[in-house]
């Protein structure tokens, strides 16, 4: 059932990602996450989809809400959560990171975006809620 609720935003993934691409393809790794986030959001804004950068995320503990307890990187067009690293490695403490954003934010997938490898395909992965 999430799967089928998720399919719409496949082609949308599918842009985000070649969107990506053409960032690593031009800055390669080695770069601080900002500089991603700023360049891919560039990208976005030129392909014309709409997206907001550092959403604050509130965090709902039993009858506490704390407001912007967190922020999600990139939120595109209000369905995928967009995850920027720029580190050695995936860890599952960052899927699992991924994961909470898109619970948090209401959107269906997510993509976490590794920059820092050789090719960004090897530092992609995409979570569904």
């Amino acid at each position: 059932m999430d799967e089928l609720r998720a399919t719409p935003c496949v082609a949308l993934t599918s842009r985000i990602i070649k969107s990506g691409i053409r960032v690593h393809r031009r800055l390669g790794p080695g770069l601080l996450e900002s500089i991603y986030e700023e360049c891919l959001c560039c990208e976005l804004r030129h392909s014309g989809i709409a997206h907001v950068r550092q959403v604050p995320l509130a965090v709902t503990y039993e009858d506490m809400r704390l407001a912007g307890a967190c922020r999600a990187d990139v939120i595109v067009e209000q369905q995928v959560v967009l995850e920027i690293k720029a580190i050695e490695h995936i860890l599952p403490l960052h899927e699992a990171q991924t994961l909470t954003y898109v619970r948090l934010s209401g959107c269906l997938v997510g993509l976490l975006m590794n920059f820092n490898s050789a090719m960004l395909k090897d530092g992609l992965r995409r979570v569904v809620r």
